[in-house]
């Protein structure tokens, strides 16, 4: 099969489309014809040399797709030859075929396209996690959401929608539009904006109860001064440096707060199993309908995946890049 390929760890122009090994399934694995891919930050780091994927998964970048089932296990039983679906991996998916196990794969919306599909996964997966599973994000509870024009950011916007939570986001001024139309109360542009000095305008006083934080370091001291009495934090990345001098642990013990990091690759197949479940449970009929729906902000083919590595790291998506496995 063919697969896009790093010649050595460095810069976008180190990605190639050549020849690699086609996988097969596993006793309880499903092979897909793959459609689309999306990007993700993680994709960036990977072919930089810095996020590995974890041991026995494919070296191949890439953590999700949407496409048809070509190949079954022979123990497979919940899908068969022609199926679309799509899906979260550890890594394998800018490839012309990729393995999944069959308790992991969830089926493509009748309403929706491989393109679409392909962008659902790690982003509204992640979110979930963030939001339904760790923070516990409950109706009339508020949120503030950095990155919120983000693939996860414009699902965690939708998600809090569903729950019935008040979201506010931080995202360049550009982006602002997208987000109100996703429900976002406030928008803050964190470029000329102090958000922790917003969010106590906007609270008066009072905090958000949630915050869902990609940048780490650089914004802890803020995310802690605009968290509410027993608040909860859930880190997700540290593109903001991961050494936070000089923060004052006393606003930590004195509000209740709860600090959460989590990362969802490396996750065993029990969890990713539950959390499938349990994530589809609460949005499969709202995607079917189009409650809920990924937004995709620019499609490549998997052919310009060096442009499409060199837009996102430029921040000029507004939701997901998604690449077409021509």
């Amino acid at each position: 099969m063919r697969a896009i390929q790093i010649h050595q760890f460095g810069s976008a122009e180190e990605l190639y489309l050549g020849d690699f090994p086609t996988p097969e399934p596993g006793t309880h694995q499903i092979r897909i014809k793959v459609k689309a891919t999306a990007l993700n930050r993680a994709d960036l780091l990977q072919r930089e040399g810095k996020y590995p994927p974890p041991p026995g998964e494919s070296p191949i970048m890439g953590l999700e797709i949407a496409g048809t089932v070509d190949k079954l296990g022979e123990k497979v039983s919940k899908w068969k030859i022609g199926d679309r679906v799509c899906g979260l991996l550890a890594g394998g998916g800018y490839a012309e075929y990729a393995v999944i196990h069959e308790d992991v794969a969830m089926p493509v919306p009748e309403n929706l396209d491989f393109l679409a599909a392909a962008a659902i996964p790690e982003a509204f997966l992640t979110a979930f996690q963030a939001l339904v599973w760790i923070a516990q994000l409950k109706a009339g509870e508020t949120l503030l959401i950095h990155a919120g024009a983000s693939g996860v950011g414009t699902s965690a916007l939708q998600l809090a929608r569903l729950i019935g939570a008040k979201a506010f986001v931080t995202a360049s001024a550009e982006k602002h539009a997208l987000c109100r139309a996703l429900g976002a109360e406030q928008c803050i542009d964190y470029k000329t904006q102090d958000f922790a000095a917003c969010i106590q305008e906007w609270t008066e006083g009072r905090g958000v109860d949630v915050v869902l934080d990609f940048l780490g370091a650089s914004y802890l001291e803020r995310n802690l001064k605009s968290l509410a009495m027993d608040g909860r934090m859930v880190i997700l990345a540290m593109m903001g440096g991961a050494q936070a001098a000089g923060i004052n642990l006393g606003t930590v013990l004195m509000k209740r707060l709860s600090i959460h990091g989590s990362t969802l690759r490396a996750r065993t197949l029990t969890y990713k199993t539950e959390l499938t479940k349990a994530f589809m449970e609460l949005t499969w009929s709202h995607f079917a309908n189009g409650t809920l729906f990924p937004v995709v902000d620019k499609v490549f083919s998997w052919e310009e995946v060096a442009q499409a590595h060199l837009y996102m790291e430029e921040n000029r998506n507004q939701g997901k890049i998604v690449l077409r496995v021509d």
